[in-house]
């Protein structure tokens, strides 16, 4: 059953109080983001009752969309500012490149399952995010015509930092990504510099793979 305007809200100023702010998601642009977006339009139907729980949900052809905490900490690790241009890979459900919307001024996301692109593009212009351009193709590729990025999300595991991300990314700019291995990783901040990439590990995690040239082989 949907939830009216006012559950949405409430369940939505819940989650952010609780699932972030209490557990060290300090960005005010990244909470008052979370707040904003529709969580329950990019679940399938029959969860949406779940959509604001403390955790990730399957959307179909075995991907989820993530934990809010764990999105929360994507969009605070990456440090955007309002007139940034960012690349999300591994689109899922869209949830991430709408909050990703709330805190730049372009985004480009790809995803490489057809089915999901169609549905997540749905989902955005829906919850009134049609501008994001949604892709298809290997997100372990980026999208080399739309470079360079302020910044880099990305929702799937990868055994190392994609080289071609890292080439997308603007002097300065972050990638963000879960890596390790299939069962679990960390995520890791890269920034691009003159001298080369500097990293820092965040938190653990666990992401589906990463599939593709430079991620995984096979699904």
């Amino acid at each position: 059953m949907p939830l009216t305007p006012n559950e949405e809200a409430h369940a939505r100023a819940d989650m952010v109080e609780h699932q972030l702010r209490r557990r060290g998601t300090f960005d005010e642009r990244v909470l008052a983001a979370m707040e904003r977006v529709p969580r329950d339009r990019f679940v399938p139907e029959d969860l949406r009752h779940l959509a604001y729980e403390d955790g990730a949900l399957p959307i179909g052809n075995g991907q989820t969309i993530s934990q809010p905490f764990i999105v929360a900490t994507i969009c605070q690790l990456l440090a955007l500012s309002a007139d940034d241009r960012v690349l999300d890979v591994g689109t899922g459900s869209g949830y991430q490149a709408a909050v990703l919307s709330e805190l730049a001024a372009e985004v480009v996301t790809i995803e490489r399952v057809p089915e999901l692109a169609k549905a997540a593009r749905a989902a955005l212009v829906d919850a009134g995010y049609g501008n994001v351009e949604v892709r298809i193709g290997d997100g372990s590729l980026g999208v080399p015509e739309r470079a360079p990025f302020d910044g880099i999300a990305v929702a799937a595991a990868a055994p190392a930092v994609p080289p071609a991300l890292y080439e997308q990314l603007v002097e300065g700019g972050r990638l963000v990504v879960p890596r390790g291995g299939r069962w679990g990783q960390q995520l890791v901040v890269v920034v691009r510099t003159q001298d080369g990439p500097l990293e820092r590990a965040s938190v653990p995690c666990r992401f589906v793979p990463l599939v593709g040239v430079e991620g995984f082989a096979g699904a």
